[in-house]
């Protein structure tokens, strides 16, 4: 019986062991995600490495062990150091940020009276001083024109009974609107107040009024869809054509909202903006949005149809399996895996990304084969060292370095990709820079109340993106596309349209920055 009872405890305790065992991992995972949870709360947002700083230089928010020696006395504490400081005095002129090309205006000040207080002489003007320069803003003023078709007929000819008659009529240029009040230059303004501005259509409302034009927001909503399908939507077309012979791109997604949904979800529900952008050693940079119900795969397969090359991205899944694409992952995402793991194996994890990052650094600006092959001689070997420490390491269960080295080691073939090619980039940075005017616009003008405004939304963020990345002034472009386009037949002749790429020389000549 004793020994019946002695089996029946061991095996009691054992069991008793195991629960404690997942008691004690459950409580270091809620540990973890509490020390998680209040980071992001309370902690710095950056992803700055706070483990490299530079030599002799310490936090004064860290705890460091120098600290709590003790206080050095007597003879050692009357050494004195003596040292100079040297400051650049910097000469900043006061009218440094007026452009040479601002007009100027000269107001002279005379005395009121130049008659001599002494002897009632004449006086003479013996020089002027300018005692003061200041910006003036003269605010833009809306004017109504009237475009006039005049008709002329040949008098000779129609007293002529065996001529037919001759008229000729002056023809005025077609507006980018049929049978609407706004011009180029409105749809320009509205379009760039919107997605340069950020300034959401019900606010420009009480800005249009003051100008003199009162209308509201459904019909600047009406303006911005009709100007973007029909005659921005062709350029848009065109840069997609242009994009697909790239043989490297960065791609990513962030979420809207729809309120009038075709597959019949509430408009809480999210939609998505995709984001699809060329690397700058293939040529003029390309800035593309895409406006969609879903972040499905099939949303990129369809952009992408015909495609064949390299896409840089993050971890989702939808990067993956799709004929003829290769998928190169993220390593800023890498890192913050690591970061998140903030323990001593986290802190080892973020230095292999940043020794990675001082190297990137070094070769930013070889050629894309100088670069190939620097990486294969410094960046490889760590790379194989890191990947190496993970799948030796016992990383088991759910906390953060657990899924820091799962995610690490799903994607190791995507993060060797950037090794094996120079244009490849080692993150999906440049695609995320390139969504932030979406994210910045979704903050003022909060959603799309249908699908078209959806799809007018992406088609002009991406000329705005695509513009501004080429150094053309946005308004003046769109400008001049509205003005140009419905008079030249683009439809009957779509080459044309490659003289208005925002790379092209007439663009860059009329509307570039100064």
């Amino acid at each position: 019986m004793l020994e019946e009872q002695l089996a029946h405890s061991n095996q009691q305790n054992k069991k008793l062991s195991k629960k404690l065992d997942q008691s004690l991992k459950q409580i270091e995972s809620l540990t973890q995600q509490l020390q998680h949870l209040t980071k992001l709360l309370y902690g710095s947002k950056t992803e700055k490495s706070k483990y490299n700083t530079p030599d002799g230089q310490v936090s004064l928010f860290e705890d460091d062990p120098s600290f709590t020696d003790s206080e050095h006395t007597e003879e050692q504490s009357q050494q004195t150091i003596s040292y100079t400081v040297v400051r650049n005095i910097q000469k900043k002129k006061r009218n440094d940020s007026l452009r040479d090309d601002v007009e100027i205006e000269a107001i002279h000040h005379h005395p009121d009276n130049t008659i001599c207080d002494c002897c009632q002489h004449q006086m003479v003007e013996i020089g002027g001083t300018v005692v003061r320069e200041e910006a003036t803003f003269i605010p833009a003023k809306m004017m109504k024109v009237q475009h006039i078709e005049h008709a002329y007929e040949c008098r000779n000819c129609k007293s002529d009974a065996s001529q037919s008659a001759q008229i000729k009529r002056g023809k005025a240029p077609q507006p980018p609107i049929q049978r609407s009040i706004a011009s180029p230059s409105v749809l320009a303004k509205v379009i760039y107040d919107k997605f340069a501005q950020y300034l959401p259509l019900y606010r420009q409302v009480k800005e249009w009024s003051r100008y003199g034009l009162d209308t509201n927001d459904k019909n600047l909503s009406n303006w911005v869809i009709h100007a973007a399908h029909d005659w921005l939507l062709p350029i848009y077309e065109r840069m997609k054509e242009l994009m697909m012979f790239k043989s490297v791109l960065h791609v990513d997604e962030t979420y809207s909202q729809i309120i009038h949904r075709s597959d019949g979800k509430s408009g809480q529900s999210n939609a998505y903006n995709w984001v699809y952008r060329s690397v700058p050693s293939q040529g003029p940079l390309i800035i593309l949005f895409q406006s969609s119900l879903s972040r499905a795969r099939s949303v990129l397969e369809s952009f992408t149809e015909g495609y064949s090359g390299t896409i840089i991205c993050d971890g989702y899944s939808a990067y993956d399996k799709i004929g003829g694409i290769t998928f190169a992952n993220c390593w800023a995402h890498v890192r913050r895996y690591w970061l998140k793991a903030d323990s001593k194996n986290g802190q080892v994890g973020v230095k292999y990304c940043d020794e990675l990052y001082r190297l990137e650094r070094k070769f930013k600006h070889l050629s894309p084969s100088k670069r190939r092959k620097k990486r294969q001689k410094y960046s490889k070997p760590i790379v194989d060292k890191f990947l190496n420490w993970i799948e030796t390491s016992p990383f088991y269960g759910k906390n953060a370095l657990a899924k820091a080295a799962e995610y690490t080691l799903n994607r190791a073939n995507g993060l060797r990709a950037f090794l094996n090619d120079g244009r490849i980039e080692i993150d999906n940075n440049p695609a995320e820079n390139a969504i932030r005017p979406n994210v910045i616009g979704r903050k003022n003008w909060l959603f799309s109340v249908s699908e078209d405004g959806a799809k007018a939304n992406a088609i002009c963020l991406s000329i705005a993106e695509t513009a501004k990345s080429n150094g053309i002034d946005f308004y003046e472009y769109i400008k001049k596309l509205l003005t140009d386009l419905p008079n030249i037949g683009i439809h009957q002749n779509p080459e044309i349209l490659d003289q208005y790429m925002p790379w092209s020389k007439m663009i860059q000549a009329t509307c570039n920055r100064r």
